[in-house]
C-alpha cells in the first residue's frame, strides 16, 4: 500500500511516514495541499492521511476538490480540530475517518489498515480493454500511450461498452445508462455519438473497435 501523508508539519510528517514505512508500506510526504492537487497526490495513492490547517489549500477544500472530480481514494483526515461540527465538516467533504490530534500512533495505523481493508472491495477506478485505458476518475482515455478527449456523453458509452466488453449491450440500455431511465428520445441520437467515439479511437484501424450488432445493440472488441 502507498500512503500519502498531506501536512504541512515536519515533525508529525516525518513520523507518520518513518511509522507507515516501518509497518511495511511506501509513503510520500506532501507538505503543501496546492501540489497535492497539482499532482494528483490523491489518484496516485492507495490512502491519504490528510491535514486540514494548511497554509493555502487548507484540507478541507482539497477533500471536496477531489471528490468533485470523482476521486474516491480513502482519505483520513489528522487534525486538532476536534469538535463535532469539525468532525461533521470533515465526513460531510468526503473523509473516511477523523483523528485528532494529539493522537496514538498505533491507533493510526490500526485505522489505516481498517480503512485500506473496507476500500478493497470498491470497484477498480480504471478499465482496461485491449489498447484502452479509460480513468474513471478524472474520465481521461489514453490509446497506445496518447491521451484522447472524450465528452461527457462519450465517456458515459465508452465506460459501459467497457465493463461489458465482448458482450453486446443494447441501445436502450446505453441510452438509460446514458440519459437516465425515463429515455424516450430516438437511438439516433445514440448513433450519433457513437460514430464520433469511433472516430476518435479507430484511427488508422481497418475494423472499428465498437461492433454493430444488427437489431440488437453494440460490443466492445479487445482488438
Amino acid at each position: 500500500m502507498h500512503v500519502a501523508v498531506v501536512d504541512d508539519d515536519p515533525a508529525i510528517a516525518r513520523a507518520v511516514s518513518t511509522a507507515v514505512r516501518e509497518a511495511g508500506h511506501t509513503c510520500t510526504w506532501i507538505a503543501d495541499g496546492g501540489k497535492a492537487v497539482d499532482g494528483d497526490a490523491l489518484l496516485g495513492s492507495d490512502l491519504v492521511v490528510l491535514d486540514l490547517m494548511m497554509p493555502g489549500l487548507g484540507g478541507l477544500e482539497l477533500l471536496r476538490a477531489a471528490r468533485a472530480r470523482g476521486v474516491r481514494t480513502p482519505v483520513i483526515v489528522l487534525t486538532t480540530l476536534g469538535t463535532v461540527p469539525d468532525k461533521l465538516a470533515g465526513f460531510a467533504a468526503g473523509a473516511d475517518d477523523y483523528l485528532v490530534k494529539p493522537f496514538e500512533m498505533e491507533e493510526l495505523l490500526a485505522r489505516i489498515e481498517a480503512v485500506h481493508r473496507r476500500s478493497a472491495d470498491r470497484p477498480a477506478m480504471q478499465l482496461e480493454v485491449g489498447p484502452l485505458r479509460l480513468c474513471l476518475a478524472t474520465q481521461r482515455l489514453t490509446f497506445a500511450g496518447g491521451a484522447i478527449e472524450l465528452t461527457p456523453t462519450e465517456f458515459c458509452i465508452l465506460e459501459l461498452l467497457m465493463r461489458f466488453h465482448g458482450q453486446v449491450v443494447t441501445r436502450s440500455v446505453l441510452c438509460e445508462h446514458v440519459w437516465g431511465l425515463n429515455w424516450t428520445g430516438p437511438t439516433n441520437v445514440l448513433e450519433v455519438h457513437i460514430n464520433r467515439l469511433r472516430g476518435k479511437i479507430d484511427k488508422g484501424r481497418e475494423r472499428s473497435l465498437i461492433r454493430t450488432i444488427r437489431g440488437r445493440g453494440y460490443a466492445l472488441a479487445d482488438s
